[in-house]
């Protein structure tokens, strides 16, 4: 609140200025970032507030938007509820999860000829505070899965540029890594998953750190030691892991599954026959591979491009219809619709302006009208066919309709 006081000017009046609107907490896709482990250390964000307004009608400054930036594959949901945000997947993808609030009006905003010292000025709304829970699913095209040791890190290092840990001991892959597979002018992403375990539907072993990474891979490369040099029984461990995907989530079972037989220079010829044909009587495309001599690569690597190429890229069920850049748009004022052969204005907006106005009084009458005019509600009446002398409900109640 503030009042021109300048020599020679005895009736300066109301020159207060308007606040500056408060900064938004903005979450964006950087495709140079690939995991969440800045979030591990710096969990609050605040955006800044507007600067105050000043004499001679001086607006504040609007505070700067802040930007966090995430990987790609990032979802968003809120803490308290649960409720699913947002799908962030695209590079550039944005959401507003805090909009900043806006600035308070200077007392030079009120006044007018009947009001000419207004002594009150309003403060600023305040911005929107929420607490989100950040997961990251990876985007690959190809998911390699399998028992641990099952020679996936080794497959991925060969036909690829990634170096995973590799290693004669389980878990040695203990986070996923991807690589970059070339076929001619053609590339796609694999993704090298931690090994998995009777029981990861439940949380056993790697448990949902492996799985969530999975639902987002075109097809699944299902890695099996063919050789059982682990001491367990090749089909048992095949079956195992279809089975830890059905319980997981049903719809992982009708992704496209290749099955790759490793390790087979040191499998028996007749055992590798007959655990080719006992999966592939289960209808899956069966390959014999060995990641070591690269035996079987070359082709492999030539159908799966193929094959990725003409897959489209799938996503869960609860992120359907959610590719979409994310904002907050300003809310609707008033709809207009036909009620009883009637036009009907409806909105929260008309709504609060009907209950704030005395319809007795001059001034709040003429404070209703500019403020129906300046929402535009005459040009859309008239839009929507209203003519003078017609009837129109705002929010329900009657109104004679004058041009």
């Amino acid at each position: 609140m503030s009042f021109r006081r300048e020599k020679n000017i005895p009736t300066g009046g109301p020159d207060g200025g308007d606040g500056g609107r408060g900064g938004s907490v903005i979450m964006r896709v950087d495709a140079s970032i690939n995991t969440l482990l800045s979030f591990r250390y710096h969990r609050k964000f605040f955006a800044e507030n507007g600067s105050p307004g000043g004499k001679n009608k001086k607006t504040g400054k609007s505070a700067d938007d802040l930007i966090i930036s995430v990987p790609p594959g990032t979802t968003v949901r809120e803490a308290d509820s649960g409720d699913f945000i947002v799908d962030l997947v695209e590079p550039g993808q944005e959401i507003v999860l805090a909009e900043g609030g806006q600035g308070g009006l200077g007392n030079s905003r009120f006044a007018n000829s009947i009001r000419q010292t207004p002594r009150f000025a309003t403060a600023g709304k305040t911005g929107r505070e929420l607490t989100v829970i950040l997961e990251l699913k990876l985007i690959a095209d190809v998911a390699l899965i399998g028992f641990p040791n099952a020679g996936k890190s080794t497959l991925l290092s060969v036909i690829s540029a990634a170096k995973p840990k590799i290693a004669d001991y389980p878990f040695t892959t203990t986070e996923p890594i991807l690589g970059v597979v070339k076929k001619d002018d053609y590339s796609f992403v694999v993704a090298d998953i931690p090994g998995l375990i009777e029981g990861a539907a439940e949380g056993a072993g790697m448990g949902h750190d492996f799985l969530r990474h999975i639902e987002r891979a075109r097809i699944f490369l299902h890695l099996v030691d063919a050789s059982g040099q682990e001491g367990r029984d090749p089909y048992s461990d095949f079956e195992i892991i279809n089975q830890e995907l059905q319980q997981y989530k049903d719809e992982l079972t009708t992704r496209p599954q290749w099955v790759l037989l490793n390790k087979t220079d040191i499998t028996p010829a007749d055992e590798l026959r007959e655990l080719r044909e006992m999966i592939e009587r289960d209808g899956f495309k069966v390959y014999e591979i060995s990641a070591v001599t690269g035996s079987g690569i070359g082709q492999l690597i030539a159908d799966l491009a193929a094959k990725v190429a003409s897959l489209p890229p799938p996503f869960s069920e609860e992120d359907q219809g959610q590719r979409r850049v994310y904002c907050y748009e300003p809310e609707t004022k008033f709809t207009i619709v036909r009620q009883g052969g009637l036009l009907s204005v409806k909105g929260s907006w008309i709504r609060e302006l009907i209950q704030s106005t005395n319809f007795d009084d001059y001034e709040s009458r003429r404070h209703f009208q500019k403020q129906t005019e300046a929402a535009g509600l005459e040009e859309a009446l008239i839009s929507a066919g209203m003519s003078p002398g017609d009837t129109v409900l705002l929010d329900g109640v009657e109104f004679e309709f004058e041009d």
